[in-house]
């Protein structure tokens, strides 16, 4: 040691001064989390695996746990993501067993000012955050990383509206010049089937078809005859309860596996209305009558983030085809009559153009721990959830019943059931599961659902790759036999064996789920203490989770002011 440090060594510890030094570059267990969007068409595994590989690559350190969030696009803040708010709930935890957070890759964690959102959060907990894009850990005091990662922010944002861009650019010249279907529901009236082969040699060569319209042979006389009631000059309403006398069923009672978010309990105006403005009926492909929009969550607060609105697009937005794209159910005649005559009654119909809902501003938001488990004992529907006066109710009207249903009679005019009175109840059905008394049967249960079969989805994803790589391989080898030129599918050929060859890679590297035992599981249980107590301290973000993971569903009678509880098995 030096003089000058010698002389200053007590000094300095009276004072309480200490050294500058820059971060502890020790080894680190970290937290990786990496996001795959529905968008990107990409299997999710694959995903996982690359950015966790790209993460492993370049950290001082050992990845212990991974959060990773799937089909929620990046624009979405990381408070309203899934797997991206465990961590950020983590980080509370001074137990959580990891002290750095690493991503795979940034543009697809944040996008636009999110980063600038999130690092001092993580930061206050004293964790660390490593960017691939910075060759390491990001420093907060260093100009050059925060420069960086606002760079790479905007980035991000601007490589995702290009995307949108394109694509929205190439389903258009798709309809304007080929009159293809782009997927979708298809309209009342008719079916998707297969068309000739993809135009995509790829594609083509895995047997992929074009999906195209055909005319549904019990649905199309329906569509004719409500545009006929309504050129003799009867109304959207008086058509739905026609249709409803004559025992017709509606659009989601006709197709109901392709229309599960609807009751199929019966036409109503709106529903004849949509009928009535959709010009696909004339045999041409139309696309973009309606624009998805996203608006602040919270006009005053910005970092809340934007809901996503579909509203109708302006005239230059919608695309026609140029010819026709699929059998007509009426003629382009008697959809200009219908059209104008809709006009000459009084313009658009407010129940075909819903006004967009208004956002209300409610900072700090708690979550709505029913939305979509909660039906009516009277009408079976799904109850709506609404916050009044500060509290969420889960209500049921009978004016949203279609003209003529037979739960009109005995339906109240508001069916109310009060959140923070159900949540109790609840919490004590889940917690009798756990008496002594029903725990042997609750842990036969939960050892069932962790058995290899139910949980190690990674695995058998792996091996569905495998398999169809190598049916791929097999279909690509029988064409070359069959007289095509090697070099056409060649590259198909390649693919396929190398995304086999990966997959197999992968599949060999897993860890073995290990398995807890009756007893073990027993007395993890039995560690929770009394779990009335628990459930009742827990946050509303842990219930939620919690009742998802359940898939509980409730029936609530108002008559017999009763709930039933269940969950939902898919199996």
């Amino acid at each position: 040691m030096s003089s000058d440090q010698t002389e200053w060594a007590v000094l300095d510890d009276l004072l309480g001064l200490e050294k500058a030094t820059t971060f502890d570059t020790s080894r680190e267990d970290l937290a990786f989390y990496g996001r795959c969007s529905t968008e990107d068409n990409q299997d999710p595994e694959t995903s996982y695996q690359w950015q966790l590989g790209n993460a492993e690559k370049f950290v001082d350190g050992t990845i212990v746990t991974s959060y990773f969030d799937v089909g929620q696009s990046r624009s979405v803040p990381w408070h309203r993501r899934t797997h991206a708010n465990r961590l950020l709930e983590e980080l509370r935890n001074p137990d959580r067993g990891w002290t750095g957070v690493v991503v795979g890759e940034s543009t697809r964690c944040w996008i636009g000012n999110q980063f600038s959102l999130v690092a001092p959060r993580i930061h206050a907990y004293g964790v660390s955050i490593w960017v691939p894009e910075l060759g390491g850990r990001f420093d907060p005091n260093n100009v050059t990383h925060s420069t960086m990662m606002n760079m790479l922010g905007g980035l991000s944002k601007s490589e995702r509206q290009h995307i949108q861009l394109r694509t929205r650019a190439s389903m258009d010249a798709q309809v304007l010049n080929e009159g293809r279907h782009e997927g979708g529901r298809p309209p009342y009236g008719y079916l998707v089937v297969d068309g000739p082969p993809h135009p995509n040699p790829n594609r083509a060569a895995d047997n992929l078809k074009l999906r195209i319209l055909s005319i549904d042979a019990a649905a199309a006389p329906v569509v004719q005859r409500i545009f006929r009631a309504y050129l003799d000059g009867r109304g959207d309403k008086s058509i739905a309860n026609e249709l409803n006398r004559d025992a017709i069923p509606c659009p989601s009672a006709h197709r109901p596996e392709q229309n599960r978010h609807r009751s199929g309990d019966g036409w109503r105006a709106s529903t004849v209305a949509a009928i009535l403005q959709n010009p696909r009926y004339t045999g041409y492909a139309v696309f973009g009558r309606w624009t998805k929009t996203k608006q602040l969550r919270d006009p005053d607060d910005a970092a809340a983030g934007r809901i996503v609105k579909f509203k109708r697009s302006p005239p230059q937005r919608i695309i026609r085809s140029r010819r026709p794209a699929h059998p007509a159910i009426i003629s382009v005649e008697t959809f200009t009559r219908a059209t104008l005559q809709r006009q000459e009654r009084g313009g658009r119909s407010t129940a075909a153009h819903p006004t967009p809902a208004r956002i209300r501003s409610t900072p700090n938001a708690q979550p709505r721990l029913f939305r979509g488990r909660i039906r009516c004992a009277l009408c079976n529907r799904k109850m709506q959830a609404e916050t009044i006066r500060g509290s969420v109710y889960y209500r049921c009207r009978a004016s949203t019943l279609p003209p003529g249903s037979p739960h009109r009679e005995q339906h109240p005019a508001t069916v109310n059931l009060r959140e923070d009175h159900l949540t109790k109840p609840v919490d004590d059905w889940i917690a009798t599961m756990f008496d002594p008394q029903q725990l042997d049967a609750t842990v036969a249960t939960l050892l069932e659902a962790s058995s290899d079969e139910n949980t190690d989805t990674r695995r058998s994803a792996l091996r569905r790759r495998i398999h169809q790589s190598q049916t791929k391989v097999d279909r690509y080898l029988a064409a070359v036999e069959a007289g095509v030129d090697p070099q056409v599918i060649g590259a198909a050929l390649d693919a396929a064996q190398a995304e086999k060859a990966a997959a197999q890679t992968e599949i060999t590297v897993l860890p073995e789920i290990e398995q807890l035992t009756a007893t073990e599981l027993r007395e993890l249980i039995e560690s929770l203490g009394n779990l009335r107590f628990v459930l009742a301290n827990q946050t509303p973000e842990t219930k939620l989770e919690l009742y998802e993971a359940l898939t509980l569903q409730v029936r609530y009678s108002h008559v017999e002011r009763r709930i039933v509880l269940a969950q939902h098995s898919s199996r």
